[in-house]
């Protein structure tokens, strides 16, 4: 640091005093006018000068000196162009007139400033306020207005307790992977389809073999019991589907028309309709009576795996590998509505019994859906396998099954799993056959119906010992799955 003096007190030593006061003032600005109001209500210390009655200047750093001939730098030699820093306001001979008005609008500036922080807290010289509108000002820079800020539902919304269910009988018959099922309107026998090509009805009640029926030359994998007429529907690989009396146990219709395999079959509640879907990538409408095919309904690109159908408007709902599903409008034969939220192939498709809604499961997700317009509701996230079936029944209970034999129970309001169970291959199996490939809810909605990949059926049957007490609901697992970030 070097210090610098005046020579004399001539009025050139002056000359530069307008960018002199502007410096000053700058630099008292940024030292004293951010300091919090109770800074500012403090009275100035007195001033100690060596000679009475002198104002101390205050000490500035990096302020470049003019290069008047008058100066000169102590400390052995003469710098030109280094700032020059005054340390002492005793050694400098100045004005002090001057020195007095730099002072006095400094202290005017400072009584402004006060007042503009009072009238921007209402007229009260609180500190406190002061800070809390410096918080409030770093909160709404930080996160924006309220507007765009994200509030999560703080309500978890409780689900209904049901019962653990637990497998009741293992049923062997067929000598091939067990593709379909279906149960008869009575609920006295249920029939499963395999890839042994046979189709074989089983007493519901004892689980014993009634009837075994042959005709297809390729594996079953769609069947459906009529429940205004005492037929039998099925549909093969073999690209038939065939219209079986069960009063005699034969074929009295087929519908011709399927390019490739038949994959899904479906009738209609309330008309006599049959629809169909497979590996051409189209469904198709037939009159049941006169086998006339009635529309082609095409517009997938892919395997149409799964279908559904109801009474109301979408009448006919399909899933496809093609990763869509797509609502139909059954009288003009033309898409409705096509749903693209997942991205694997959709192998399942179910409706509820107890709403009007459906899912649709795939490996990506099982994914809830409005019936009528096709409006997202939810996800069932946490089943991470193919899934091969889905099956409601009237005491919303869900049941996903999969292709690696996993199966999770599911409480359909909330979409609380409640239950996790991996189905066994028998023995003699291969641990790769330990898949389920359908699955169904008999009329009651109490007996639960696989079909397995090992050539069993297995029957499942809620605990009737289970209680709240000990199968309680876990609802901090339930809240964290809940209010968890989700992606759809």
């Amino acid at each position: 640091m070097f210090a610098l003096t005046k020579r004399n007190t001539s009025a050139a030593a002056f000359d530069y005093a307008p960018s002199k006061r502007v410096r000053i003032h700058t630099k008292l600005n940024d030292t004293y006018l951010h300091l919090p109001e109770s800074l500012l209500d403090a009275k100035p210390a007195a001033p100690t000068a060596r000679i009475e009655g002198d104002v101390p200047l205050p000490v500035l750093q990096s302020v470049a000196a003019p290069e008047t001939p008058g100066d000169i730098m102590l400390g052995g030699h003469e710098v030109p162009s280094a700032p020059a820093v005054l340390i002492e306001s005793g050694g400098v001979d100045a004005d002090k007139s001057f020195v007095e008005q730099v002072a006095k609008e400094a202290e005017a500036e400072l009584a402004r400033k006060k007042q503009q922080v009072l009238a921007a807290n209402g007229g009260h010289a609180g500190s406190s306020a002061v800070i809390e509108y410096k918080k409030q000002t770093e909160t709404a820079a930080q996160f924006g207005t309220s507007a765009i800020v994200r509030r999560r539902a703080t309500e978890v919304p409780k689900p209904k307790w049901h019962a653990p269910w637990k497998l009741k009988r293992v049923i062997a018959g067929h000598l091939g992977w067990v593709r379909a099922v279906a149960v008869d309107p009575t609920n006295d026998w249920f029939v499963t389809g395999s890839a042994d090509r046979t189709i074989k009805v089983w007493d519901l009640a004892s689980g014993q073999l009634k009837l075994t029926l042959t005709g297809h030359i390729n594996a079953i994998r769609g069947l459906e019991v009529s429940p205004r007429h005492p037929y039998l529907f099925s549909a093969g690989e073999d690209k038939k589907v065939l219209c079986w009396d069960l009063e005699y146990n034969k074929v009295i219709r087929s519908y011709h028309g399927h390019l490739s395999g038949v994959f899904s079959l479906k009738i209609h509640p309330t008309l006599d309709v049959l629809i169909t879907g497979g590996r051409d990538a189209v469904a198709r409408v037939w009159d049941m009576r006169t086998k006339n095919q009635i529309h082609v309904l095409s517009g997938h690109q892919g395997t149409v795996w799964a279908m559904e159908t109801q009474a109301t408007d979408p009448q006919i709902i399909t899933g496809s590998s093609d990763s869509t599903v797509k609502l139909w409008d059954l009288a003009a034969g033309k898409v409705m509505t096509t749903l693209t939220n997942h991205k694997k192939a959709i192998r399942a498709v179910v409706k509820s019994p107890i709403d009007h809604t459906f899912v649709s499961g795939a490996a990506d997700n099982i994914k809830k859906w409005e019936a009528k317009e096709g409006r997202f509701l939810r996800n069932f996230s946490g089943h991470n396998a193919i899934i091969n079936s889905l099956a409601i029944n009237q005491d919303g209970v869900m049941v996903s099954s999969a292709d690696n034999g996993s199966m999770r129970f599911w409480d359909y309001t909330t979409g609380y799993c409640f239950q996790e169970e991996v189905t066994k291959a028998q023995p003699g199996s291969l641990d790769s056959e330990a898949g389920i490939y359908a699955s169904t809810f008999d009329k009651t909605g109490l007996r639960l119906i696989t079909c397995e990949a090992d050539k069993t059926i297995k029957v499942w049957q809620e605990d009737a010992s289970a209680s709240e007490e000990s199968h309680p609901i876990d609802m901090a697992q339930w809240t964290k799955e809940f209010t968890a970030p989700k992606r759809y």
